[in-house]
């Protein structure tokens, strides 16, 4: 199990959300990351969701 970074943002550059969770492989982190996003309104935000390594696993911009 990762650990995955979840964050959205304003056009002004100001965060929205700065969140982490839980996910056993990087689809299943993009679901529970839409789902986080979608249940808190953000999904047509600009949003990104990383690894901790810090690789790209969903954006949306």
């Amino acid at each position: 199990m990762g650990t995955y970074y979840l964050t959205a943002f304003e056009k002004t550059g100001k965060t929205l959300l700065d969140e982490t969770f839980e996910a056993n492989n990087e689809s299943e982190a993009k679901e529970k990351g839409n789902a986080i996003l979608a249940e808190k309104g953000l999904l047509q935000h600009t949003h990104r969701c990383t690894t901790q390594a810090g690789q790209l696993v969903l954006f949306h911009r």
